[in-house]
């Protein structure tokens, strides 16, 4: 009974220490919601006064970005590893949902814009 009791007790830590978290930033216009995915509770709101909006991802979080411009516009997105790789997309910002890839990484998100200017796709 004791090995049972201690093999369930260390097999929830062992679950629990392994878990990933999903936070969800929300981009509309200039303005960037950020909230908890699971409750949908509100974590900061604020207007993007630069050119760029950086998120920080943690070790083993996931990053769900929402982009609902309303409009027909681009957004170019940016992601650093920490090796210090990076990739550029442009993505569509009219009400679509896009997943950032494990962490930790850097996620840096430009201003909208109408033209998919200033990428060029990996050889």
């Amino acid at each position: 009974m004791k090995k049972l009791m201690l093999c369930s007790i260390l097999s929830t830590l062992f679950i629990n220490s392994y878990s990933q978290d999903t936070t969800c930033t929300y981009f509309t216009g200039d303005r960037v919601i950020e909230f908890d995915y699971q409750t949908s509770e509100i974590i900061t709101e604020e207007v993007m006064d630069g050119k760029s909006y950086i998120i920080e991802v943690g070790y083993r979080d996931v990053l769900c970005l929402d982009l609902s411009d309303g409009k027909k516009r681009f957004r170019k997105v940016i992601t650093h590893y920490d090796d210090g790789e990076k990739t550029t997309q442009i993505l569509d910002s009219k009400d679509n949902i896009y997943y950032s890839p494990m962490g930790p990484v850097r996620i840096e998100v430009r201003r909208p814009t109408i033209l998919k200017i200033g990428y060029s796709p990996p050889l």
